[in-house]
C-alpha cells in the first residue's frame, strides 16, 4: 500500500524514510505543503485586522475551501490548510488551531469560541511506534449551525451534526447527533435543543424581545 493510501484509508503510516520513489515524491509534497501553510497563516497572523480583504485572499490562497462571509480572529495555525474545507459565514475566535493531516469539513454558519483545537491525527500508544513517526488521520465532520466552545477539541474521525453545541472545555471523542447540548471530558450528550430554548438567553435568563435590529 502506497504512503497515500496509508494516509487516506486512516491505517499507521510514516511520511518519512520511504524507498519506493512513488512515496518519496508523495513525502516531499506533504512537506511543501505544510510550509506553504505555516507561511501563509504566519503572514495571516501579522496583517492588520482592517486589511480584511487582503487577510481574506491569503486565507483562498491555501485553504482546500472557503465559502462566504468568512471571519477568523488571528492567530490562526494550520497543518496543511489545503485539506480543510469552510462553508459560508464562518466565524472563528482567538487561536483556532486546525491539525488538517486529513479531511476537516466545516459547514455553513459554524462559529468557534477561542482556543477550539480541530485534530486529525493521532499517534499510537505504544512508544515504540511513535519514536518511529508513526501516526494516523481520520476525517472530521462539522455540520451546519454548530457552535464549540472555548477550548473545545475535536478529535480524529469525530462527525458533529447540524445545530449542536458542544460546551467549552469539552474533549469530543466521538459524535455527535444533530440538535443537542453535549459538553464534559469526554464530551456526552447532556440534552436535546428544542424550540422551548428560543425562549432562553442562558438557564434562568429569559430572552430579551428587542435584541434583533
Amino acid at each position: 500500500m502506497s504512503l497515500a493510501e496509508q494516509i487516506e484509508s486512516g491505517k499507521v503510516y510514516v511520511e518519512y524514510g520511504h524507498s519506493d520513489p512513488r512515496d518519496r515524491v508523495y513525502a516531499e509534497t506533504l512537506t511543501k505543503l505544510r510550509m506553504r501553510a505555516k507561511d501563509a497563516a504566519f503572514e495571516y497572523n501579522r496583517t492588520l485586522p482592517s486589511k480584511y480583504r487582503k487577510k481574506e485572499k491569503i486565507l483562498r490562497g491555501f485553504l482546500g475551501g472557503l465559502g462566504s462571509n468568512p471571519f477568523l480572529e488571528a492567530p490562526v495555525h494550520f497543518s496543511y490548510g489545503s485539506n480543510t474545507y469552510i462553508g459560508n459565514n464562518f466565524y472563528s475566535n482567538f487561536n483556532l488551531t486546525v491539525v488538517d493531516d486529513s479531511k476537516v469539513y466545516i459547514g455553513d454558519d459554524v462559529m468557534c469560541a477561542p482556543n477550539v483545537t480541530i485534530a486529525t491525527a493521532g499517534h499510537p500508544l505504544c512508544a515504540e511506534f511513535r519514536r518511529q513517526g508513526a501516526q494516523f488521520s481520520l476525517a472530521v465532520k462539522i455540520g451546519n449551525g454548530v457552535w464549540l466552545g472555548a477550548n473545545v477539541v475535536v478529535l480524529p474521525g469525530v462527525t458533529i451534526g447540524d445545530g449542536a453545541v458542544i460546551g467549552a472545555g469539552s474533549i469530543v471523542t466521538k459524535d455527535v447527533p444533530a440538535n443537542v447540548l453535549a459538553f464534559g471530558v469526554p464530551c456526552r450528550v447532556v440534552r436535546q435543543i428544542t424550540d422551548d430554548d428560543r425562549n432562553w438567553i442562558r438557564k434562568g435568563v429569559p430572552m430579551n424581545d428587542d435584541w434583533k435590529n
